[in-house]
């Protein structure tokens, strides 16, 4: 196989298919389906409670624990994996290991069920252990495969891409499960759609694989100094930020927007569960695979409308203004009631969530110095994101769990985004 230069059409392409690949993950597993698909397991019981761990646990609470403890999970193994990858120099194969980590989980959800709840959640973990953790060596590739004036319109075609293909394996899914007459064979087809998901993972990953350079092998083994090794990665990492202001102040700004962000994606779906009146059962099951539908479908637009903004008003300029979008979102959520209110909330949040996403990650990788050391700046930059995942759960469930509204605590991530939007403006017009 001919070995393709930075910047390369097909190698740009290449990468950017392993968005189709993975986020079918975060749709059906995480957006639509497994949420439904949960929900309707504790639909007989009055208290809705299950046993795990040897303690009482309200359905969403644990399934909000170990998702929380997930993320935990991967911030810290991050950034060893990174240092191990980079020292060796295989951070394909470590991609690799991850992506069917968390095939096998989807395909392992089959078997989910209350009574083997613990091997249930650790299918559960394995799939979302396996998508975020391939995103570190994914997201590592980008200043490798493509040069800065590329970086913000290739991201923005992987989410693109990620966008199109988990909303083709979406309607296949739906239409599997609706299909259906009886609630045990809809249920049972749920379980079939969490295989296709993991089969879908695979075979479409291959190419991606197949395309990427392996990187720079330079024959050396892991040992227990080398595990120590990604740890000193990312203390040098932090040293060297502290040098360069730019980045240092975007990467403070984005953990402080990222942690509303991605606790509003995550939620989403139980909010507008519990706080819309759909109705019916069934008028709520249909409306909020709508909702979701209509979030991936405008996210593709979004994606294509941000890249453009920011060539045009700057990253910074534009990512100030899409703050300001999710910001006001917050304040709607708190007073909406029906059904046409919050298909209207997911258009908007669609049409910011995926430009948000691509832009983050391609405005990191321009403020990067000139290293081949990208795997360490991602894994922080992954850290910094998953670590603020954790807390913005833990403080959105907290005030849901006091307050007894998850109106109350929608409307407290307000505070992130202007707190978001006051360190974006002190981020520096140039590097120096």
């Amino acid at each position: 196989m001919e070995h393709l230069q930075r910047g390369s059409k097909k190698l740009l392409n290449a990468w950017a298919f392993f968005d189709w690949a993975n986020s079918v993950y975060t749709l059906t597993i995480a957006s639509s389906i497994f949420p439904i698909f949960y929900s309707a397991l504790f639909i007989s019981q009055t208290d809705k409670t299950v046993e795990a761990f040897g303690m009482i646990f309200k359905s969403t609470a644990l399934i909000t624990y170990v998702t929380a403890f997930t993320f935990l999970v991967v911030s810290v193994t991050s950034p060893i994996l990174s240092g191990i990858a980079d020292y060796v120099g295989n951070k394909k194969n470590f991609m690799k290991f991850f992506c069917y980590v968390g095939a096998a989980g989807c395909i392992g959800l089959y078997w989910f069920s209350i009574e083997n709840i613990h091997l249930s959640l650790l299918f559960y973990f394995m799939g979302l252990i396996g998508y975020w953790g391939s995103l570190v060596f994914y997201n590592s590739y980008l200043p490798d495969i493509a040069f800065p004036e590329q970086q913000d319109s290739i991201s923005a075609k992987g989410f693109s891409m990620g966008y199109i293909g988990s909303v083709i394996l979406l309607l296949l899914n739906l239409f599997m499960v609706m299909s259906q007459e009886t609630g045990a064979e809809k249920m049972q087809m749920m379980r079939y759609s969490f295989v296709t998901v993991g089969l879908w993972w695979i075979v479409f990953s291959q190419y991606t694989f197949y395309i990427l350079p392996k990187g720079v092998s330079n024959g050396h083994k892991v040992t227990k100094a080398v595990v120590f090794n990604g740890l000193k990665e990312l203390k040098l990492v932090w040293l060297q930020l502290k040098q360069n202001l730019r980045l240092k102040r975007y990467l403070v700004a984005f953990f402080v927007f990222s942690m509303a962000v991605q606790t509003i994606m995550l939620v989403a779906v139980y909010f507008g569960e519990e706080e819309i009146a759909w109705g019916s059962s069934d008028a709520k099951t249909q409306g909020l695979i709508v909702s979701i539908l209509v979030i991936q479908l405008v996210a593709v637009l979004g994606a294509f409308l941000t890249s453009r903004a920011s060539s045009k008003f700057g990253n910074i300029q534009t990512l100030i203004v899409i703050n300001f979008i999710w910001m006001s979102l917050c304040v709607y959520a708190y007073f909406m009631q029906t059904p046409i209110q919050f298909y209207i909330a997911a258009s908007l949040v669609g049409l910011v969530m995926g430009g948000i996403q691509s832009l983050s990650r391609s405005t990191y990788s321009k403020f990067l110095p000139d290293t081949e050391d990208t795997t360490s700046y991602f894994s922080f930059y992954d850290v910094a994101e998953k670590i603020g995942i954790v807390i913005g759960m833990v403080i959105f469930a907290t005030i849901d769990q006091i307050t007894g509204s998850m109106r109350n605590a929608i409307l407290f991530l307000f505070v992130f985004f202007l707190v978001g939007i006051f360190l974006l403006f002190r981020v520096p017009k140039e590097s120096k």
